[in-house]
């Protein structure tokens, strides 16, 4: 009896084996979808975590529960809270609550210059590290302060992101430029800073600018230098573009010329050299360049001086001389005559060449090319 009793319980709770491919594929689609719902489950538990620590937290400010810390306000205000948090939030509240009075467990601080409710928004931020949209809107300027004053980096980051992409304005520019300088916010005095040269006629007639006149007419004068020197920054930047694209004009003149008396261009070359009018160029001052040769191949007046267009054709010859690194084999004209030239130049005139070409081959970014070089 007990044998048998014992060989059906054996048979009733024996597995049916499955195949192998099928467990496999069961293990992974389990693992898988187990994998997922534990991710999507972690990122809610996170999310739901935050939202309940922050909320728990901002019940533990406005419930005061075991509170010892009295802060008076504007008007007669009061707002309650814990020392501890204070003093980890805030190290300089935790050197003023070491100075602070005692009345049995309760100590006694002051924060007072700004209103009542912003002291409020500016403890329960120690606490819960968060803010109303709307408060910081109406009282970043107030925060900024506070934040700086109390040595609390988080909130006067968060103040000077919040200015930077949409608190600030032109009627509140020059007050928050000030108050940048004296809260010791490098980035957000910069930015402002560049706004108010960007827009300094309608910010001049602000009655932001007009306070600051009467009170920091030295700051007022520092603006005003610093916008004189950006006009002559810009000023000078222009200039050196346009002195850019002069040296770029010329080596590519350079290149033009040596082209077209090495392989010809179009309708215009070397007489042993088959020209097609129809070729197009690569070289975009070839057009200008071929006119000017021309002209000054049957002009009357071909001494330097004596033409204009040719004066700048003599110009150019002796330029090429000064940038060709073989005048032996050069197939430009008076190439090797402006060479033999230079000895018997002024030293003054020696100076300005090389300046010259000095200027074109750093703007072009080249110190050897294949037909020049710096003499």
């Amino acid at each position: 009896m007990i044998e048998k009793s014992s060989n059906s319980l054996q048979n009733n709770n024996q597995l049916i084996p499955l195949p192998p491919s099928t467990m496999s594929s069961s293990i992974s689609i389990n693992s898988s979808s187990d994998m997922r719902s534990n991710n999507s489950k972690s990122r809610r538990q996170n999310n739901n975590t935050s939202s309940s620590t922050k909320d728990l937290w901002e019940r533990h400010f406005y419930q005061g529960y075991k509170a010892d810390v009295c802060i008076n306000t504007n008007n007669g205000g009061i707002v309650y809270a814990h020392s501890n948090i204070l003093a980890m939030a805030s190290p300089v509240l935790r050197g003023i609550l070491k100075q602070a009075n005692r009345c049995g467990r309760w100590r006694t601080i002051s924060i007072i210059g700004v209103p009542h409710y912003v002291v409020l928004i500016f403890i329960r931020y120690l606490y819960t590290y968060s803010y109303e949209k709307e408060d910081m809107e109406e009282f970043v300027l107030h925060l900024l302060v506070l934040s700086h004053v109390y040595m609390v980096p988080h909130l006067k980051f968060e103040c000077g992101q919040n200015l930077e992409l949409g608190l600030l304005n032109i009627d509140n520019l020059v007050d928050v430029f000030q108050l940048a300088l004296l809260c010791d916010a490098p980035r957000l005095s910069l930015i402002c800073h560049r706004k108010i040269l960007k827009n300094f006629k309608v910010v001049s007639e602000s009655e932001g600018w007009k306070t600051m006149k009467l009170s920091h007419p030295l700051l007022e004068k520092e603006i005003l230098e610093s916008m004189i020197d950006e006009e002559n920054i810009k000023k000078e930047r222009i200039r050196k573009m346009k002195e850019r694209k002069i040296y770029l004009q010329l080596y590519e003149a350079m290149e033009a010329l040596v082209h077209i008396c090495k392989d010809g261009c179009q309708t215009i070359g070397p007489y042993d050299k088959d020209l097609q009018a129809n070729q197009p160029c690569k070289y975009s001052a070839c057009n200008g360049l071929e006119l000017l040769v021309r002209h000054f191949a049957g002009c009357k007046l071909r001494v330097p001086g004596g033409c204009v267009h040719c004066k700048r054709m003599w110009q150019l010859f002796e330029l090429h001389s000064r940038l060709c690194v073989n005048s032996e084999e050069c197939r430009v004209p008076l190439c090797r005559n402006f060479k033999q030239r230079i000895s018997a130049q002024s030293k003054k005139d020696e100076i300005r060449w090389k300046i010259l070409v000095e200027k074109i081959l750093r703007t072009k970014g080249i110190g050897i090319a294949s037909c020049f070089m710096q003499q």
